[in-house]
């Protein structure tokens, strides 16, 4: 069944092959396209320098019109980052828009 949120991850998972930005990577889990898993090294130069962070990212057939659910499953010390994971990002909330994509949204969490 390829639903419009679907084909939209598709592209974003194309996208992200083809070029993928410094730092990040993600892929769909398994079988299913509405979860990812996510990896994302450590901005050189900041405290997280050097660090391995994993993600999930869970969308809806609502994708892109609302955002995925974002979450940590390495531990993660950071004022904007809950204790279960949830991340307290603005395009993840009020601020976003069907133009981020993947990438855009795994770049702004490891900004």
């Amino acid at each position: 069944m390829s639903t419009p949120a679907r084909k939209r991850l598709m592209r974003d998972f194309k996208r992200l092959q083809q070029d993928p930005p410094a730092g990040i990577s993600g892929a769909p889990q398994d079988n299913n396209i509405m979860i990812w898993n996510a990896v994302i090294f450590g901005p050189d130069d900041t405290p997280w320098d050097g660090g391995t962070f994993k993600l999930t990212l869970q969308f809806t057939e609502d994708y892109p019109n609302k955002p995925p659910t974002v979450r940590f499953v390495s531990r993660m010390f950071h004022p904007n980052i809950y204790a279960d994971g949830s991340i307290c990002l603005d395009i993840l909330q009020n601020q976003w828009s069907p133009i981020y994509d993947v990438a855009a949204i795994l770049t702004s969490i490891q900004v």
